[in-house]
């Protein structure tokens, strides 16, 4: 089992910044992936950063440029540097993890096993 705990959300006018922290609680391999999704309501839930244990990283053009994704595997955080913050990035952000080693598929919510508890992220116009 793997316990994921978020932190960070907010509230922060258009055009600021957040970031978003993620505790681990245990890896299961050495060979796994983790995630940030996000989800508005009447939404899907949407990969916003993915990174694996090689450090591939996986970004949609919705946020490339202006959300980093890193990990201090020694302090098992995971981390979401988000810049240039607009109203539509207001959802719920999800910290995911897969026991799997994922490439291509880094930002499909199906491969992630095991989930955080949300943090809000809202912007403002």
């Amino acid at each position: 089992q793997v316990q994921l705990v978020e932190s960070g959300g907010g509230s922060v006018q258009a055009g600021g910044s957040l970031r978003l922290s993620c505790a681990a609680s245990r890896f299961t391999s050495s060979m796994y992936s983790m995630a940030w999704f996000r989800q508005a309501p009447g939404h899907e839930r949407e990969g916003v950063a993915a990174i694996n244990t090689d450090r591939i990283i996986r970004y949609p053009d919705s946020v490339k440029y202006r959300f980093t994704i890193y990990k201090d595997d020694a302090k098992k955080i995971l981390y979401l540097q988000m810049n240039r913050l607009e109203p539509e990035d207001t959802a719920m952000y999800y910290c995911a993890y897969s026991s799997a080693y994922l490439d291509n598929n880094l930002l499909s919510p199906e491969r992630y096993n095991y989930w955080g508890q949300g943090t809000q992220v809202t912007v403002s116009s």
